[in-house]
């Protein structure tokens, strides 16, 4: 928080003694004048040379709080800076760099030598030393700096503890709240490890706050002993590099049960278990009221060029250095040492996180030490390295690895410098060598020879040399916490970055924000995938988890979401006082349910509600003696096919109860049983969660329910859209909140050349999508760093009027532009940069702020961070801007297959399979038949042409008169007789077309267009067809020129010579030629033979005969004789990916979870089933065992409730069924019975 009294001016009173530099052009240009708004001397500081190490420091006598900085340039002249790093600290040594909230950038600086740069620090800064490090300055001048800092006196306690030292306070029982408790605390530490609190109850309650690695640990036990240990145990983790020696500040809050915990500005909420309270002090041990510094000075190597070269003076005849070093990176060079009598070094170098150190000799293979693992942790790790005579150690956090002997008796003599970090520019003339490139990382304590280096007299030029360091700071950060990886990714991180592994999360992208499943049933449909298990992930990118349901695809998309209660349960023994209760468990959590329900267009549920003396509703003050409950968690009083405000079961909308006095048939309250069963359809709701009932106490009194899954069908949002009619139109919603990450995606048809799509505006940031030309869709941004834009360029135009899909993303990581299937362009984030995307206007949908670019054409299933936003509701309130948008089959008609036609519906398409010899939601599904011995299927043209002269029928066209210049024809068969019929077309006339299989085995397709002439014969005699294996024929006729192609590889063009047109067309027959025709030997021998085997897909022209036989939509003109069924020729094909890899979960399933109608289902009968009940009982015999075992394994899913349902549950429904068949045969006037 801000305060508002702590903004003194710090700096204007100081001593001259408390200003210090690196360097000072002059004694006119000292540090001493660097004060705001100050003209003495030269007016303000500058250094002797500028360059990226020179600094202004500050000591401000005692800790303040620093709320605010500003600065000036050097007075009236060329001199200023215009960016620079602000550090601070408690010591003057070890300094840590202040990071604005969203950024490790440094400050922007002046633009001239007078105005006055203001900074507000949020969070504030509590420090003795300020240091300002320039990083750039006016070109046309040099370093000049005045500044002023803000803030205010900051005191506290402290106390130093040495780790063998305590303290122990004793709180008075009285003044603590059973309610609320605080614990507040700073520390600093240049330990890993180490206990700051503990605090023991007096019931065993505990609570330790630790250091362990430099991650503080919260751990709470509750100490109740009903509760299992797991319960009462947190275990919590914040923080990282937190024995930095910079003060870190903790906030353990409780109200009641619930905890914040907070280290510096990371907080994480959780709810205790068990009661507790957070809060006795004298002190023990080594225990001083003031802080020690232990004077640390570590040096940072700011990128892979850095390096430090210090020289031995030590003039000992061995190599021996000692150092401290902490990094994310997996490797870099740590150290290089010539050596003088062998042109050669001793590299020591991090690989893959292990350290390896070998002697390099030119023309020799290096002998390697590997020591230590996982060096790359971020923690500090101690090294010693020696080399003396011919002998190589290397110890690693104090373990010696396995020394080595050298090679050769060459003695060790230091080259006299040592490289730590890297290796300077070859043109310096080094023999340094780098293999694996420079350290990025911190070290410290470096010694050479037993001497520990003054890293102040390096800083000041008088020892050695150095390049891009950081000199007294360590400036390593964890940019893992917070993680940024979404959806359960795992952050790993290098020195400059991290990175997401987003295996098994369902999600992909940088920061694994994208999911890899589609929102809906409906969404794969329109992919072209069929019916089967798929992942769902409702919310998108939100923070819903993915989930396997099935789906099945019909005309439209059903997604069927499955239970533990799709067994019949039978309940007795229940009253008012003594409920009975069943609940239903979902494979997908509520809030999965509802974003599925809340998408689809519609949803039901089948509850099947069976009854023998037991009602629904006390018909003497008409309170509930049976209800459910959905997932608003009301109580529902309403059953199957009645709407929430009419209170009736279905045969009460019917009016055919039967009781005519009730609404529900279970309220008749007969002693035998009925049933009221129906469709729940009210989705909001829906799923049914639990049922309650009340009324089988009574003598012979039974209830019995049953709950079908959980269906829905459509996605409203898929097909959401809007058409804007002008450049001036727009739709307008609130601000987009996606400051760190942010996705759109959206479908767009439109036939102008240009047009934005999206644009929300901030104060400086700002995100845009546009068509920018025919070609190019473009994704523009800013989030502080400057404007960036990312470009996708297609080869074909996007004004096409068909539907294009685009999907933008942007994060901490990069941002990425997708147009359909063509390749993805990326932008990486600049490193350090500012990372919030800060938005404050309304979004504009289909136009700008300034009412100029607009999009022309419609936009569909805007989406943003997966919450679709309702493009129609707002449509019909916005002038120029129409809701839906027609003309799908443009773009979605290549999905109908086999002749199938795209249709236009008002909410998207489907395909018409009319005219196709296939079925299925994509005309895909070949229809196949299995022909037995002597069976056939005719078609008669003639008789079709009669019922059809008066419609627009295809098969109106093969009639009379009609001459049949050009047909098409396509089947697939399989089978081992020879001679075979597969196909034959006749006419009035005696011509006719046959396809038959020889004796031989050789295919032949006999066409004879003129009854005087003999049939022209095209033989394939390749191999033998009647080999069981599927063959593909087409056969295609244009007058006299036949095209026929089998199996896709074998082609034949021939001309006729009988003719070139068909005279009347009178029938197309499958199989065995019943009637005698006039035709050839041969043809007359396969007609006798008929076809045994499998018939698929077959199809002349418009007609499909099989189809017609097997699935006929109006009476056809179709005889079928014989055995005729329908059967797959082939293996079924593979699903597509996505459901293959996945249907093993759910195989229990897949025998019934398509079948919409329950496994028990109560029917209407009449006198006329008791004549059937013979044959049925009979089959019930068989099923009785299957469901039996089906009912067992069911079983275990759900608890039941002993008390209250029958002991042989695992029989329930065989038992049910058989009492109502005897109840049935005994009662002839019931209306019910159980089948």
């Amino acid at each position: 928080m801000w305060n508002y009294d702590c903004d003194d001016p710090l700096v204007s009173a100081l001593p001259q003694a408390s200003f210090s530099s690196s360097s000072e052009l002059s004694s006119s240009h000292g540090p001493g004048f660097a004060r705001l708004n100050r003209r003495d001397g030269a007016g303000g500081w500058s250094p002797l040379v500028s360059n990226k190490y020179q600094w202004l420091q500050i000591d401000l006598g005692e800790r303040m709080e620093v709320t605010a900085v500003a600065t000036q340039g050097g007075y009236g002249s060329s001199n200023w800076v215009t960016s620079y790093l602000l550090m601070f600290s408690d010591s003057g040594w070890n300094w840590k760099q202040y990071r604005q909230e969203d950024s490790i950038w440094g400050f922007s600086g002046n633009a001239n030598a007078d105005s006055v740069v203001y900074y507000r620090l949020q969070p504030s800064i509590k420090a003795r030393f300020l240091r300002f490090i320039p990083l750039e300055w006016n070109p046309k001048g040099r370093i000049g700096m005045r500044i002023e800092v803000f803030g205010c006196a900051y005191r506290s306690e402290v106390v130093d503890l040495d780790g063998k030292s305590s303290l122990l306070y004793r709180f008075d029982q009285k003044s603590l709240s059973p309610i609320k408790d605080i614990i507040s605390l700073k520390f600093k530490t240049m330990q890993s490890d180490g206990i700051l609190l503990h605090r023991e109850g007096p019931n065993g309650d505990h609570i330790t706050l630790q250091l362990r690695r430099a991650r503080l640990f919260l751990l709470i036990n509750s100490g109740e002993a009903k509760l299992p240990s797991t319960s009462t145990l947190v275990n919590l983790t914040l923080g990282s590099l937190l024995d930095d020696q910079h003060w870190h500040s903790v906030l353990i809050q409780r109200l009641g049960k619930q905890v914040n915990f907070t280290v510096d500005e990371h907080r994480h909420h959780f709810h205790a278990r068990g009661e507790f309270n957070l809060m006795n002090l004298d002190y023990e041990g080594n225990v001083s009221f003031s802080c020690s510094q232990p004077q640390s000075m570590p040096v940072t190597f700011l990128s892979s060029r850095s390096y430090l070269a210090l020289p031995d003076f030590s003039g000992e005849e061995e190599v021996s250095a000692t150092f401290q070093f902490r990094t994310w990176n997996k490797a870099g060079l740590l150290l290089f040492s010539e050596l003088q009598l062998i042109s050669g070094g001793i590299l020591l170098f991090l690989s893959d996180g292990k350290l390896k150190s070998n002697l390099y000799q030119p023309g020799k293979l290096p002998s390697d030490i590997t020591a230590g693992v996982e060096l790359n942790d971020g923690q500090w790790h101690s090294v010693s390295l020696s080399a003396k005579k011919n002998h190589l150690s290397v110890a690693v956090d104090g373990q010696m690895a396995s020394a080595a002997p050298l090679l050769g008796p060459e003695q060790i003599y230091s080259g006299g410098t040592y490289y730590f970090g890297g290796c300077p520019d070859k043109s310096f003339g080094s023999k340094c060598k780098s293999p694996l490139g420079g350290f990025q990382g911190c070290m410290r304590l470096i010694s050479i020879s037993g001497k520990v280096v003054d890293l102040i007299s390096v800083q000041q030029g008088s020892l050695g040399n150095f390049s891009d360091l950081q000199i007294d700071s360590c400036g390593i950060s964890d940019r893992c916490l917070p993680n940024y990886c979404e959806h359960g990714g795992e952050c790993s991180q290098s020195w400059s970055t991290f990175h997401c592994n987003c295996t098994n999360t369902g999600y992909r992208g940088a920061t694994c924000h994208n999911s890899i499943y589609e929102q809906s049933c409906e969404a794969y449909k329109h992919r072209g995938n069929t019916s089967g298990f798929y992942y769902i992930d409702s919310d998108g990118s939100g923070p819903l988890e993915p989930f396997l349901l099935y789906c099945n695809m019909t005309e439209t998309a059903w997604t069927i979401i499955q239970h533990n209660g799709s067994d019949l349960t039978r309940v007795r023994n229940t009253n008012p006082e003594n409920p009975y209760a069943g609940f239903f468990e979902y494979v997908a959590s509520m809030e999965q349910l509802q974003a599925t329900i809340n998408r689809a267009e519609h949803c039901e549920q089948e509850f099947t509600y069976y009854c023998k003396k037991s009602r629904l509703v006390n018909k003497q003050d008409g309170t509930p003696l049976s209800w459910w409950v959905g997932r608003t968690n009301e109580t529902q009083t309403y059953w199957g096919g009645s709407s929430p405000d009419l209170q009736k079961c279905t045969c009460g909308l019917e009016g055919n109860c039967i009781d005519s006095q009730y609404y529900c048939n279970c309220d008749a309250d007969r002693n035998e049983w009925t049933n009221d069963t129906g469709l729940l359809a009210y989705k909001e709701h829906l799923p049914v969660t639990k049922i309650v009932i009340t009324d089988t106490g009574r003598l012979h009194s039974e209830a019995a329910y049953k709950l079908g899954p959980l269906l829905c069908q459509g996605d409203r949002s898929f097909w959401n859209s809007a058409s804007f009619d002008t450049e001036a139109s727009y739709l307008h919603f609130p601000t987009f909140h996606g400051e760190l990450s942010a996705d759109v995606s959206f479908f767009f048809k439109t036939t102008a050349s240009s047009g934005v799509f999206l644009e929300n505006l901030g104060i400086a940031d700002f995100i845009r999508i546009e068509l920018r030309s025919p070609t190019v869709v473009t994704f523009s941004f800013d989030v502080g760093n400057g404007p960036f834009e990312i470009s996708v360029q297609s080869p074909t135009h996007f004004n096409d009027n068909q539907w294009h899909h685009v999907r933008v993303e942007r994060n901490m990581k990069e941002a990425s532009l997708q147009v359909d299937q063509l390749t993805p362009k990326t932008q990486p984030a600049p490193a350090d940069g500012h990372v919030l995307l800060q938005l404050n206007s309304q979004l504009f949908v289909g136009g700008t702020a300034t009412r100029q670019r607009g999009f022309l054409g419609c936009i569909r299933s805007l989406q943003l961070n997966g919450m679709t936003l309702d493009l129609e509701e707002r449509a019909q309130v916005t002038p120029e801007v129409q809701p839906g948008c027609r003309g799908h089959c443009s773009s979605y008609g290549k999905l109908c297959r086999n002749g199938g036609k795209c249709r236009e519906r008002p909410i998207g398409f489907f395909c018409d399979c009319t005219f196709s010899a296939y079925t299925g939601p994509f005309c895909s599904n070949e229809i196949s038949a299995y022909f037995g011995s002597g069976s056939s299927v005719i078609y008669n043209f003639q008789e079709n042409y009669l019922l059809s002269k008066n419609s627009s029928s295809h098969a109106a066209s093969f009639h009379g008169d009609m001459k049949l210049s050009r047909e098409m024809i396509k089947f697939s068969f399989r089978t081992t007789r020879t001679p075979s019929l597969l196909l034959f077309v006749s006419s009035f006339y005696k011509e006719y077309l046959s396809v038959i299989i020889a004796k031989n085995g050789s295919l032949q397709i006999r066409y004879k267009l003129n009854k005087y002439q003999e049939p022209d014969v095209v033989n394939f005699d390749f191999k033998n067809m009647a080999d069981g294996q599927l063959h593909h024929i087409m056969i295609n006729r244009e007058e006299g020129v036949v095209f026929i192609e089998i199996d896709d590889n074998r082609r034949r063009q021939v001309h006729l010579s009988s003719g070139t047109e068909f005279s009347a067309v009178k029938s197309l027959v499958l199989g065995r030629i019943l009637e005698h025709s006039d035709v050839d030997q041969d043809t007359a021998l396969a007609g006798a033979q008929g076809f045994t085997g499998c018939l698929s897909a077959v199809q002349l022209s418009h007609v499909a005969p099989l189809k017609a036989a097997l699935h006929p939509s109006h009476p056809d003109p179709v005889t079928v004789t014989g055995h005729v069924t329908e059967s797959s020729c082939m293996a079924q094909p593979g699903t597509d990916a996505t459901s293959r890899e996945r249907t093993h979960s759910f195989a229990d399933h897949s025998g019934t979870i398509d079948d919409r109608e329950p496994l028990a289902n109560a029917i209407k009968s009449d006198s006329a089933v008791i004549g059937g009940l013979i044959a049925v009982v009979i089959f019930i015999l068989l099923c009785i065992t299957a469901i039996a075992v089906r009912i067992y394994q069911q079983k275990r899913l759900y608890k039941r409730s002993e008390a209250k349902r029958s002991e042989n549950v695992d029989s329930a429904e065989a038992v049910l069924k058989s009492e109502l068949n005897i109840q049935n045969a005994v009662n002839e006037n019931q209306k019910e019975y159980f089948f």
